[in-house]
């Protein structure tokens, strides 16, 4: 499946709205309440990171989004943090990747260091393994920081990767 990966525009938040909603009301990759308002993670998806992103297949559907904004202010921001999601009918085709490789170029582009990712769900084990195939590295691991819906107290993980162009490779 070919994806375009393009700046979000506002036409495009009644695509993307459900796609984040339908994620973040399972509880168990996100720390987003499942009940979570529109104008809440509108705010948080679009007007927090430095820069938004949909990825559209071929006949332009929005099949996910990711977003990109320093981990930290000041001393700290050449290192940069991402979340993505995936349209739930359209996982397993290889658009993870896809956003994730293209979020490091990006980054890099921007000035960004590195990439830090600052509370993976351990149970959420396909994204683990992705971001481990992809060059992170586990960093830490937050004993019961994550407040599964189903789960319970599980464990959260700090992924890390240093970038640079010769890296930025599936």
């Amino acid at each position: 499946m070919p994806i375009t990966i393009r700046p979000i525009t506002a036409t495009d938040w009644p695509a993307v709205w459900p796609i984040l909603q339908q994620t973040f009301a399972s509880g168990d990759s996100y720390p987003f309440p499942p009940d979570s308002s529109e104008a809440d993670i509108r705010h948080a998806w679009l007007d927090v990171p430095q820069q938004t992103f949909v990825a559209c297949a071929e006949d332009g559907a929005i099949v996910g989004t990711y977003y990109i904004k320093p981990n930290q202010t000041g001393l700290g921001s050449h290192v940069c943090n991402c979340g993505y999601v995936v349209a739930p009918a359209a996982s397993g085709r290889g658009i993870a990747t896809t956003m994730c490789v293209h979020s490091q170029a990006t980054a890099l582009a921007l000035g960004f260091r590195a990439m830090q990712f600052n509370l993976v769900v351990a149970t959420n084990t396909r994204a683990v393994r992705l971001w481990r195939h992809l060059g992170f590295e586990q960093v830490g691991v937050l004993p019961g920081a994550f407040r599964h819906a189903r789960l319970g107290y599980v464990d959260a993980l700090v992924l890390f990767k240093t970038l640079s162009p010769q890296e930025v490779k599936v």
